[in-house]
């Protein structure tokens, strides 16, 4: 069951949560919470289940079991907005710059209320805290990747929400989108806005407030000193850590070993449903 209520210091709360496509679990039974007001990372190897908790947290699929509770001030599921990881555009949609960012309104417009000043301000403002103020006449295919996924941030910027997820919103990236991108985090958490972004970074996930190490499970979960240690990280990677620059950790893998291969199944026996791992 997922439900959102009003905010009471945590943004999201998990209790014994499942979250699976059909009969392929992408997250294993897991307690979990996440922080108002701050900035959370979840990290994690391919197909641990980043993204399906983001989906989860969005409203997008329910939990096949356990409960999930997403708080926000004003207990408005219209307060979440989810930009997702996005570097293709349809080219046969001739849509602006502005228009796409104006279509982050539309969850508080409504289908029939027309743009108001303030609209148009909260617009302006979102491209121009992403620097694409001066791409606002452009279509999206005749962007770069990284002004690309500026755009979609902004938008997200424009619903003015209390709960911001981002899924990879730098991956791959230019250094300029990168930073641009980044800096508007800080500032939504500054703002009171609580950002939830996934992330294949050790070291990105390093600078949050908070994180949830996955691997088909929730690993652990809490402040980045007490989760990204090594037993922690290999535990979810499979794979030995090394040193890096600054004492930091590094995984010993260019690959990032693949959580798809551990993911569990629901086998149903009558109306109960239980999980078994593939090994």
């Amino acid at each position: 069951m997922a439900h959102t209520t009003k905010a009471t210091g945590r943004a999201v709360a998990g209790t014994r949560v499942v979250l699976a496509y059909g009969q392929r679990v992408a997250l294993g039974a897991s307690d979990f919470e996440i922080p108002e007001g701050s900035i959370t990372a979840i990290i994690g190897p391919n197909g641990s289940g980043k993204s399906t908790v983001l989906n989860a947290i969005a409203g997008l699929i329910d939990p096949v079991s356990g409960e999930l509770v997403v708080h926000t001030p004003s207990g408005d599921r219209a307060a979440i907005a989810y930009v997702l990881q996005s570097t293709t555009v349809n080219e046969a949609m001739p849509v602006t710059v502005r228009e796409v960012v104006a279509m982050g309104r539309y969850a508080r417009l409504g289908p029939f209320r027309p743009f108001t000043e303030l609209d148009r301000a909260v617009c302006r403002d979102a491209m121009e805290r992403l620097d694409i103020l001066d791409l606002a006449t452009r279509h999206l295919d005749e962007l770069s990747g990284g002004q690309r996924q500026r755009v979609f941030v902004a938008q997200g910027l424009a619903q003015r929400a209390d709960l911001l997820l981002l899924d990879e919103p730098v991956t791959g990236l230019d250094l300029l989108s990168r930073e641009t991108i980044l800096g508007v985090v800080e500032e939504e958490k500054l703002r009171g806005a609580t950002v939830v972004q996934t992330t294949h970074d050790l070291a990105e996930a390093s600078e949050a407030d908070h994180v949830l190490l996955l691997s088909g499970r929730v690993v652990a979960s809490g402040p980045p000193a007490w989760v990204l240690t090594p037993e922690h990280v290999s535990e979810a990677y499979g794979v030995r850590l090394v040193g890096g620059e600054g004492g930091g950790l590094m995984i010993d893998d260019p690959h990032h070993r693949s959580a798809i291969g551990r993911h569990m199944h629901l086998h149903r026996s009558g109306s109960e449903s239980r999980p078994t791992e593939d090994l």
